[in-house]
């Protein structure tokens, strides 16, 4: 009789392990946001401000559909807090020169102020995390990040996937 083995499961495709994954997923996200969400509440807003601010940042001039597309959003959750942004001085809007009807959105001098100070806190946060393992963690890590997104959002992302190191 033929012995029959089990397939081979690696550790991090059981079931523990997999779980044991979205736990670090959920708190590594609290607290990747518990600066930021503190910094925000001084001025009182809140994670949906700082996402516009933080694309708006990243995307000067954007216009409010690619906005949308980009925060996966609904147009009325993105007017309510883009108004208040507005209304407070952090985001400013200008008509499209091509298309009357197009708002393009730029950050504020305050806009910029705050969404740079954030941005520094999130990135001290994420530097700290990556000098404390290997390079071939970080390349490991920011891999199955990407791995985890959808093709649609892959293609909204500012840079290239990670390709391989070439040797020289």
């Amino acid at each position: 009789m033929a012995d029959i083995k089990t397939p081979h499961r690696p550790l991090f495709l059981r079931e523990e392990e997999l779980r044991y994954s979205i736990e670090l997923m959920f708190f590594a996200y609290r607290d990747f946001t518990s600066e930021a969400d503190t910094h925000l509440a001084r001025v009182n807003l809140g994670r949906a401000h700082h996402r516009v601010i933080y694309f708006v940042g990243r995307n000067p001039g954007i216009n409010v559909r690619d906005l949308l597309n980009i925060l996966n959003i609904t147009k009325q959750s993105l007017s309510r807090v883009l108004s208040h942004l507005i209304d407070t001085g952090y985001v400013r809007q200008k008509q499209g020169s091509a298309d009357k009807r197009q708002r393009l959105l730029y950050l504020t001098q305050q806009g910029e102020a705050l969404e740079h100070e954030v941005t520094r806190l999130q990135c001290q946060r994420f530097a700290r995390a990556f000098k404390s393992v290997s390079d071939e963690s970080v390349t490991g890590f920011l891999a199955v990040m990407e791995s985890m997104l959808d093709e649609k959002t892959i293609a909204l992302l500012r840079h290239p996937p990670i390709s391989k190191k070439q040797d020289p």
